[in-house]
């Protein structure tokens, strides 16, 4: 039993079971034992490995899009350019470097921000930043961002925003909770919870047993981005593993050591995740008046010149180094590895399109 299972343990004797997205905040982002809060996911040494630390060419391709949605919108100066999420300050890293060569006024003209709630992770952040030569702030949430025009990236950063889990059984919705069995081990109940049947998928009936899952902390995020760009102007990429239409299904899991796990087994040792349902994003972002495109990411990266990328980079080099190039490619957009399992959700101002994907920048 880890530290954090022993202290929920207590909490759910004392006050009862506990929601999924409860037990997905205290896990992720308990203060003394949370995931997020104690230690270095990312990478090959880590629990898992985002797009960014696969290959450069992510980061590239990512702030050609940006450059291409800040000269839709009229090119203004000075710009915030975001990323919420940052990880190890990789993503950061390339965009600034690639914009260096694609758009030096854009680069010299902008301030770079990183919405960072971790302590260990800032402290990663600003190692692998240092010497990137541009204004570089750290903000704990979105709402205290520089004022004035924004672009913001998100990598993998939904997917970790506390879920609610709803389960269809003997002709009605139940809320799914953690509690304890009777030897005091976390264990799945069922509990009268407050649900929103509107919320559920139009034409879709659910069979028993049918899992539902909605998260108000993503909405919640997504409303204030949104919000932002709809008054100060300004775009926003999402990537994410999800699914581009509302349904049922149980897409709860736990990633250690690049493998699944129980949920429930590892409790602050274990990344905690669920699908992201990017319709109800794009329902929020349209209430707001924004406008909206999606895709998948191998699709996007296609689109933006994956592949032409990869050549250039290729060029020159040896055999080992083209085959590295090319086991990037397929990982990055493969549809049997990342390119249909993880979505792009792209916002902009209506009147500036859908910013559909630009072709590569030749440095």
């Amino acid at each position: 039993m880890t530290p954090l299972c022993r202290r929920i343990a207590e909490l759910i004797e004392a006050t009862g079971p506990i929601s999924v997205a409860d037990y997905m905040a205290l896990c992720l982002f308990d203060p003394a034992h949370g995931y997020y809060t104690t230690r270095e996911p990312f990478g090959a040494d880590g629990d898992f490995v985002t797009a960014p630390e696969i290959s450069q060419m992510f980061g590239e391709l990512v702030a050609v899009w940006l450059v291409t949605a800040w000269r839709s919108i009229g090119a203004p100066l000075p710009v915030t350019v975001a990323e919420a999420g940052p990880g190890r300050g990789t993503l950061m890293r390339d965009i600034i470097r690639a914009a260096g060569r694609i758009a030096p006024d854009w680069k010299t003209g902008a301030r770079f921000a990183l919405v960072e709630a971790s302590p260990r992770l800032t402290a990663i952040q600003r190692r692998t930043l240092d010497g990137m030569g541009v204004a570089l702030s750290w903000h704990e949430t979105v709402d205290t961002l520089p004022d004035g025009p924004l672009l913001i990236v998100g990598n993998e950063l939904l997917d970790a925003l506390p879920v609610r889990q709803f389960v269809f059984q003997d002709g009605g919705w139940h809320e799914r909770a953690i509690g304890l069995d009777d030897e005091g081990r976390l264990v799945f109940v069922l509990k009268v919870g407050s649900f929103d049947a509107s919320l559920l998928p139009d034409g879709q009936k659910p069979s028993e047993g049918a899992t539902f899952e909605i998260s108000p902390a993503r909405s919640a995020f997504m409303q204030r981005i949104c919000e932002r760009l709809a008054t100060r102007g300004g775009a926003g990429i999402f990537f994410d593993y999800g699914h581009l239409r509302t349904g049922f299904g149980d897409t709860f899991q736990a990633v250690r050591r690049h493998a699944y796990e129980d949920v429930l087994q590892s409790p602050g040792e274990a990344d905690l995740t669920s699908h992201v349902d990017f319709a109800v994003l794009e329902n929020i972002a349209h209430a707001c008046g924004l406008a909206t495109a999606t895709a998948t990411q191998g699709d996007f990266l296609l689109g933006m010149g994956l592949v032409e990328r990869a050549g250039r980079l290729g060029a020159g080099e040896g055999p080992g180094r083209r085959e590295a190039i090319r086991a990037a490619v397929e990982r990055l957009a493969g549809p049997e590895m990342m390119g249909t399992l993880f979505k792009v959700l792209m916002l902009a101002p209506r009147g500036t399109g859908t910013l559909p994907p630009a072709p590569w920048v030749q440095p």
